[in-house]
């Protein structure tokens, strides 16, 4: 079972546990299968009238959110009678997401030895995008400054990174790769590298961070790189996702519980 599936799995059964009994969750793909409109096909064969759509980027950025409210207007659009439509835009500063990242750096640090530095990497997007007004990087900075306050990290100990860039324009930077190369040609032995922008693990962290950054900061010197995985289907990851979806639909939630009321 992928951990998506695991983690959508935890979201509902966190509702339900809570006394939202009725209330369903299901997983949309934005790049693969099921897709939204799949997703949102089933959800109207089951009945629902009210649908909630959670993307799984906690940073909101033209990109990648906002393709998939692009995906949902696409899909209905063809319908001739739709449903209650929420999307949560972003949550990049949600605490229960915040508590979910500190507590997994926490854990990863009680069971290894803790790194010089902590670098908190995202994913990167095109530099114009920001000078068009696009909020990711600032909802970045945002993050990462409020997990560093709750670990308790100077500004010496941690460091806000951009990994994977595409073709000669310039994205976002500081680079995590050159940035893992400057540190170790600087004299830093030992790193974590955490990417809060990703819900669940992917190529992206797994490969291009956990094996090629790692490979780049060795061979500049360094000695001990340690990725901290995503969030994943940590229960705290389910807790804190469950947490939004009432906060965000609060009305809902008060009413009398029944088919209708289903996050997707």
């Amino acid at each position: 079972m992928s951990l998506t599936r695991k983690l959508t799995e935890g979201v509902e059964a966190n509702l339900k546990k809570h006394g939202d009994e009725n209330v369903s969750v299901t997983m949309a793909m934005r790049y693969g299968q099921p897709s939204v409109t799949d997703a949102l096909e089933h959800l109207a064969g089951s009945g629902v009238n009210r649908v909630a759509v959670l993307p799984l980027y906690p940073q909101y950025s033209c990109s990648t959110t906002a393709s998939v409210y692009d995906a949902v207007g696409s899909t209905l659009r063809q319908w001739r009678n739709l449903p209650a439509i929420h999307i949560v835009r972003d949550y990049h500063l949600a605490n229960g997401y915040l508590d979910a990242l500190a507590a997994s750096v926490q854990a990863h640090w009680a069971g290894h030895t803790r790194g010089e530095k902590l670098v908190i990497s995202f994913h990167g997007t095109p530099q114009r995008y920001a000078d068009q007004g696009d909020p990711y990087r600032l909802q970045c900075e945002e993050t990462a400054a409020a997990l560093a306050q709750r670990l308790a990290l100077t500004d010496e100990q941690w460091i806000l990174t951009f990994q994977s860039r595409f073709g000669r324009a310039p994205w976002l930077q500081p680079y995590t790769d050159k940035t893992l190369q400057s540190l170790a040609q600087q004299g830093t032995r030992s790193v974590d590298v955490i990417c809060p922008g990703f819900a669940v693990d992917c190529l992206e962290t797994l490969e291009e961070i956990a094996e090629e950054n790692a490979g780049i900061f060795r061979e500049a010197g360094g000695e001990n790189f340690a990725y901290i995985p995503c969030l994943n289907d940590r229960k705290e990851h389910s807790a804190a996702l469950a947490d939004l979806l009432r906060n965000e639909l609060l009305a809902w939630f008060s009413d009398e519980p029944s088919r209708s009321d289903t996050p997707g």
